[in-house]
């Protein structure tokens, strides 16, 4: 069974790329791995610690829900029935995006990913995006982006 990796931080881009994995994934069969990845590098210019797991647990929240939203579209269009040969496990992990995610690729043995050109960021939206770039780059398995 194909294993996807499917990254995402609720933009619509990532939806984009969930609908391309799971047409993917009905004709091969797939266990598709949704990664919401926490960005709480900047938090450690903070000083005061309080506020850092305030922030921390408001971005873990957001992660939450976007793989919840993203759960809840499939369930309610039963995956356009596209889903019979699908599986999903959700992961939620904190760290720079890029980098958690190439490290994902090696732990859950994942065979590509797919991923949205850009994400909810302002300037990246104009250009492909910096995590979608880096994964790209680094990525020993083939990345499909999805527009």
């Amino acid at each position: 069974m194909t294993r996807i990796l499917l990254p995402t931080d609720g933009s619509k881009q990532a939806e984009r790329a969930g609908e391309y994995a799971i047409s993917l994934a009905d004709i091969k069969g797939a266990d598709i791995i949704v990664l919401n990845v926490i960005d709480i590098h900047y938090l450690d210019a903070l000083p005061q610690e309080d506020l850092r797991k305030k922030l921390e647990e408001e971005l873990r929240a957001q992660g939450q829900r976007a793989v919840e939203r993203f759960r809840e579209k499939l369930e309610e269009t039963q995956c356009s029935g596209l889903c019979k040969n699908v599986t999903f496990t959700t992961l939620i992990k904190k760290g720079n995006p890029a980098d958690v995610i190439i490290k994902t690729i090696d732990e859950e043995q994942i065979d590509q990913v797919v991923i949205g050109k850009s994400g909810k960021h302002g300037l990246d939206r104009l250009i492909l995006g910096r995590t979608t770039d880096r994964v790209v780059r680094k990525a020993k398995v083939p990345v499909n982006v999805i527009s």
